[in-house]
């Protein structure tokens, strides 16, 4: 097996990055949900003022994978949380332990920064990494339903 390497994304993987998300769309049936566009991607991921970071796995130099993550925080905790909003291995690469090692790099990432906690969503019907994550000892918050404004209801809910 070849060895897998992570490193912090740049301003020059933007497209790479914007790629893997069109494929993560794609893998949930989404694609017409991305609206990003690279120069988005540049803007807020590395601009001057980001709140988000990126990582890039790698095998024998190419790039099979990403993860994206920022950082909140919890008041009960009184500490700040690490939350991954995406984990994606292009599928002819997925079994050979990326997604595994991405997770242990944020896991330590976290763990450095001295958060409380490291989280992420999964669609419920993507068993595959239901399965994965369960194996790993991750635990699913089921008290817990996850809410969002977005788009004209966002700009409604503002403007009432």
């Amino acid at each position: 097996m070849t060895k897998l390497n992570i490193r912090q994304a740049n301003i020059n993987d933007a497209a790479l990055i914007h790629h893997f998300i069109t494929e993560l769309a794609i893998y949930e049936k989404a694609e017409h949900e991305v609206k990003a566009t690279v120069r988005d991607i540049e803007t807020s991921m590395f601009g001057a003022n980001s709140s988000v970071s990126a990582l890039i796995c790698e095998q024998a130099g190419k790039a099979i994978g990403f993860a994206v993550y920022f950082y909140n925080y919890s008041t009960w905790l009184g500490k700040n949380g690490l939350y991954l909003e995406d984990l994606y291995v292009s599928p002819k690469f997925r079994g050979c332990g990326a997604g595994k090692l991405l997770l242990k790099h944020l896991a330590n990432i976290a763990v450095e920064q001295g958060c409380g906690r490291f989280e992420w969503s999964v669609l419920d019907w993507n068993t595959p990494s239901i399965d994965f994550y369960d194996s790993i000892g991750a635990k699913p918050k089921n008290e817990w339903i996850g809410y969002q404004l977005t788009g004209n209801d966002l700009l409604a809910f503002s403007k009432s």
